[in-house]
Order: C-alpha cells, then sequence, then structure tokens
C-alpha cells in the first residue's frame, strides 16, 4: 500500500480572520487548532518521503465557475472571496505550502470532481489516503466518500479538521466514520503509526 496526505482548502478565506468566508458569517470553530494540526500531519508526511497533496477551493476572474448553487446571495463574490491570485485563495502560510508542492485547484465540494486528483494519485501509485482540511461536512466529506467509492482507503484525521460548529464537525466526524467511508484517527495517532519512533543507545 502506497499513501498520501490529502489537504483540503486550508486556505486564508476559510481559516483567517480576516478571510472572506469569516467576512460573510460562516467562520469555522475550532480552525486555528485543526490548522496546527494539519502543519503537523505535513510535516511528518515530508520527514517520511509521503506525497503531500493539496486542494484550493477557488474562482476563476469573473465567476463562471462559481456556479448557481455556490453563488447564493452573492456575498462571498462581493468580496472577491477565494478568487484565483488572491491572498484569500493561497494556502495558509503555516503548512510551508510553496508553488512546487502538488496542488489541485477545484471548484466544486468534492476535490475529485472535474479535476486531476484521481489520475495524480494513480499515478503516483497511491491507494491510501490520510485527510484533513475544511470544512468537516462539506468539502472534506464530500471528498471523503468520493475517494471511498475510487476504492481508495481513507483514514480521516479528525482534529485537523473544523466546521461552522463543533456539532456540525462532530456530525460529519460520525458518518464518515460510522459509514465506514473512513477511519477515524487523530494526527497524534496517524503519525505515531505511520512514522516509527527513532530510538538508540
Amino acid at each position: 500500500m502506497t499513501g498520501a496526505l490529502l489537504v483540503v482548502d486550508l486556505q486564508n478565506g476559510f481559516c483567517r480572520p480576516e478571510g472572506s468566508v469569516p467576512r460573510v458569517g460562516l467562520g469555522l470553530a475550532g480552525v486555528d487548532a485543526a490548522v496546527a494540526h494539519a502543519a503537523t500531519a505535513v510535516h511528518a508526511a515530508r520527514e517520511a518521503g509521503t506525497p503531500v497533496v493539496f486542494t484550493r477551493h477557488l474562482y476563476r476572474p469573473g465567476r463562471a465557475d462559481e456556479g448557481r448553487n455556490l453563488r447564493r446571495d452573492g456575498a462571498l463574490a462581493a468580496l472577491d472571496g477565494l478568487l484565483l491570485g488572491t491572498w484569500d485563495a493561497q494556502v495558509v502560510d503555516d503548512l510551508g505550502w510553496t508553488p512546487a508542492d502538488l496542488t489541485v485547484d477545484k471548484c466544486r465540494f468534492d476535490a475529485f470532481l472535474w479535476t486531476s486528483l484521481d489520475p495524480l494519485l494513480r499515478g503516483l501509485g497511491v491507494d491510501e489516503l490520510a485527510v484533513c482540511g475544511v470544512v468537516t461536512n462539506i468539502c472534506v466529506e464530500s471528498t471523503v466518500r468520493a475517494a471511498f467509492m475510487r476504492d481508495y482507503r481513507v483514514t480521516l484525521l479528525a482534529d485537523a479538521c473544523a466546521a461552522a460548529t463543533p456539532r456540525l464537525h462532530e456530525a460529519g466526524v460520525e458518518v464518515m466514520g460510522e459509514c465506514g467511508f473512513a477511519t477515524v484517527r487523530t494526527v497524534a495517532e496517524h503519525v505515531a503509526g505511520a512514522v516509527p519512533a527513532v530510538t538508540g543507545a
């Protein structure tokens, strides 16, 4: 089995107080802790030589790709929220992302829908995914379900995810775990299993 870490939408627009999503009243509970745990997972994956793939939810100028159902009241568009090339759309600095990293841009909740994610993972020989990010019960859950249906074995790093409320986060985690879409673990548990401790005299 070959694994990869999939980091879903940990972008300034979602994770920073001045980001567009909090500014339209859709901030995420516990997002700072989730980012910190995700940073630990990213660091451990890199140390272990495990591929790390980032997704970014963003829109092209003019937002023709946003779609009717996501456009809603236009509040995000009014702020140029998650617009390609802006600070809002970029991965948070805590994760050490650079343009050289494997990055898949998307405009729908499911990171596999209309993107190169599946061929990228297949090309890397990946059949196991550890997944973290935001929003737990929306983009993360949509992506985990899609990965499961493509026969990836999925581990959800629950403490590296966040949602609008703790209840919604917990509900998403429960659905993914109880329905068998993912094995639910903490980052510490995952890292302990993936990166054996070094011992010596």
